[in-house]
């Protein structure tokens, strides 16, 4: 998406309460919808992506589909394109709905104030790498809740408040 793409700005409720451009959002701080994404194989492991240098969250792992919704676009549709662009998931994705959550912090100059919605794509598929990432990992649930207590630092701040809000299992010993 480019700047000058239109998002839905919502109220806390999620309810569209006008449009305007990404840039424009991101400078005044607008609440606006982001899905996110887990992808989590038959085994069970999760795949993470390590972020681009030029990336909020440089050199960390983050989950691996992320982005925004634009104007008019069902969240369903901008999690298959976004899926598509930043892992090569083709065709019908098995998905589940996780959550909803506003997440708000600057970060590189920008305000950000996203509606995130969370899923989970259940997919044994090797992504495919785009500009905004150098390389991923997969980890067990035991390998993440391992590396998340050991090298927090190792994980970017968006990663560490969906684990905090969504996957709370993962912080314990």
């Amino acid at each position: 998406m480019s700047l000058d793409e239109q998002v839905d700005i919502v109220n806390e409720n999620d309810d569209v309460v006008g449009i305007v451009s990404k840039q424009i959002a991101h400078r005044d701080g607008l609440l606006h919808r982001t899905v996110i994404s887990e992808v989590i194989g038959s085994d069970g492991s999760w795949t993470l992506v390590k972020q681009a240098s030029d990336r909020q969250d440089a050199g960390q792992f983050v989950s691996p589909i992320g982005g925004h919704v634009q104007s008019n676009e069902s969240v369903e549709d901008a999690l298959r394109r976004e899926g598509n662009e930043e892992y090569g998931l083709e065709g019908d994705l098995s998905f589940k709905c996780i959550g909803k959550k506003i997440y708000r912090r600057d970060v590189n100059g920008k305000k950000e104030h996203h509606y995130f919605i969370l899923f989970e794509i259940y997919s044994d598929k090797k992504p495919l790498l785009n500009e905004e990432s150098i390389g991923y990992e997969k980890f067990t649930k035991e390998q993440l809740k391992q590396e998340l207590k050991d090298n927090p630092k190792k994980f970017g701040d968006a990663f560490h408040f969906l684990v905090e809000t969504f996957y709370k299992e993962l912080l314990t010993s």
